[in-house]
């Protein structure tokens, strides 16, 4: 009965999200000096989410369900981004990206709330505070 609520997936969506942006921008960190190296990000959650949604996206019930992979995810990818460029062609910036950094902090340690509160809900429901 509670093997697959939609407030956990999105939980665990949110997180993978956050963890998957933050190593675009550890790798855009690690290329900051690199000559041509071009800066690269992905869209943000509520973005990628709702463009799902608007294209139809369906969710899978069960593995064979829709014929999508057995997870029922997605891949998300990175996008380069339109920056200026130092003189060397590389368009990372280290102050865009510390900032970036901690906003997928906080995406991640939100999720991390959304899934504890939750579990904390079903507990309390279950009698087992």
């Amino acid at each position: 009965m509670f093997t697959n609520l939609n407030v956990f997936r999105m939980a665990k969506a949110m997180a993978v999200h956050a963890g998957q942006r933050q190593a675009i921008i550890a790798q855009n960190v690690a290329n900051a000096d690199t000559p041509g190296y071009q800066a690269r990000d992905l869209t943000s959650f509520a973005d990628n989410f709702q463009q799902r949604n608007r294209t139809g996206f369906l969710q899978a019930s069960r593995a064979s369900h829709l014929n999508t992979d057995s997870s029922g995810s997605q891949e998300l990818s990175g996008s380069k981004m339109n920056l200026e460029s130092d003189p060397n062609d590389n368009s990372v910036s280290i102050e865009q990206e510390m900032l970036k950094a901690a906003e997928a902090k906080r995406q991640h340690d939100r999720a991390i709330a959304i899934y504890k509160s939750s579990l904390t809900i079903i507990r309390t429901s279950l009698g087992r505070a």
